[in-house]
């Protein structure tokens, strides 16, 4: 603090370092419109003195985090460590991550999956369908039916939270719950330890963003990506919203990554090859100047949330194997604005843009029929009418 940059304070207040009257308020708390008290000292000496614990004070205020988040830690190494402060990080956007809560408790009547407790899936690693792509059995079929219809239910509750002003973590509490009141559990709350209940990606994060304090801007895009796990199955879906009023270049992302999704599912049916979704989706992005992600892919879904087949969705991808009928998986396109490069936050988990462009993502859970596809995570009637491109 200099002469020319600080404030005469209009009535007399104690000096945050040393207590006697003071009449002189750090800029950086007027700027950030923080009240007098705490940030006012009677000289320069005394300022620069407390400097480094005063600090602290702008950046609790620049996370625009209430008093009810202080304790809230920021998410470091996968879950397994958090941190008070912002780790570093050579940020690719203007997004930041924010402190988030506590693990949310699952009551003791839900089935869980076996990485409820210790974070770690003892079934999935080693299970055959790793290699070999399960047909499902009527039965099975069924479950996912219903599994799957209840994971689009929560993920519409989740939309119908979306505006300016929501934090993420608030999202995640509507998905927990809706979640837990069905009966199921939100199967990537501690899977590999993620500390959510679903991932909310906003703006430049590609994929599992992790819920947080950063509430909603106007202009914002968020993905939520739901899965459940209900009577011994999984059901995986995911959607990008508008929050409030969003730009032409964003509209058309998020409108061009749909069609990508709708134009994938339209040639799925017995015979064809999995390879071939990648070089749908990648004609269509690119004819729209848009570009693909490589890194994260499709994936066979059931009773094991990943397994077999691995579906890539860029173009000329060596994916091995063709559909056949009772097949289910997942096609869930990350589409980017600029380069299709990804890198990985600090925490183990968000992927964000190289570029630090907007992303957008759409998912469904499918099964392969005799005949064609069903979409077991298909929109309802009830479903929040968001895209304009829907509408009649």
């Amino acid at each position: 603090m200099d002469g020319n940059s600080s404030m005469s304070v209009e009535s007399p207040l104690s000096c945050a370092h040393c207590g006697k009257p003071a009449r002189l308020q750090c800029p950086k708390c007027i700027e950030l419109k923080l009240p007098p008290a705490g940030a006012s000292f009677c000289t320069q000496d005394c300022f620069k003195k407390s400097w480094n614990s005063h600090k602290s004070v702008h950046l609790k205020a620049k996370s625009n985090t209430p008093a009810e988040h202080e304790g809230w830690l920021y998410c470091l190494r996968k879950g397994q460590k958090r941190s008070p402060s912002l780790p570093y990080f050579d940020w690719t956007g203007t997004l930041r991550p924010y402190p988030i809560s506590k693990i949310r408790l699952v009551p003791n009547g839900i089935e869980k999956p076996d990485w409820a407790i210790d974070g770690i899936p003892k079934v999935e690693p080693n299970s055959d369908f790793q290699n070999i792509v399960e047909i499902k059995t009527p039965e099975l079929i069924e479950r996912m039916r219903e599994t799957c219809r209840i994971g689009r239910e929560v993920l519409d509750a989740a939309a119908r939270m979306i505006r300016p002003g929501v934090t993420t973590d608030e999202i995640d509490e509507v998905v927990h719950k809706t979640t837990i009141a069905a009966g199921g559990y939100p199967s990537t709350l501690n899977y590999h330890f993620f500390p959510k209940s679903c991932c909310t990606s906003v703006n430049e994060v590609i994929c599992h963003g992790i819920p947080d304090a950063r509430k909603l801007e106007e202009g914002d895009i968020v993905n939520v990506d739901v899965t459940v796990y209900y009577k011994g199955v999984h059901g995986d879906l995911n959607e990008t919203y508008f929050v409030g009023e969003v730009d032409e270049a964003t509209k058309q992302l998020v409108r061009c990554t749909y069609e990508c999704l709708e134009k994938a599912i339209s040639i799925v049916k017995p015979g064809v090859r999995f390879r071939e979704v990648g070089d749908v989706i990648s004609r269509h992005a690119s004819m729209s100047g848009f570009s693909v992600v490589k890194s994260y892919c499709g994936h066979g879904i059931g009773e094991l949330f990943h397994c077999a087949p691995n579906i890539p969705h860029y173009g000329k991808n060596k994916a091995v194997g063709v559909m056949k009928a009772g097949q289910i998986f997942t096609i869930e396109p990350m589409i980017n604005a600029g380069v299709w490069r990804d890198r990985l936050w600090p925490d183990g988990w968000t992927a964000v843009t190289a570029d630090g462009k907007r992303s957008a993502q759409f998912e469904h859970t499918l099964l392969v029929t005799e005949t064609g596809v069903e979409v077991l995570t298909a929109r309802l009637p009830s479903s929040p009418d968001v895209y304009p491109w829907l509408k009649k």
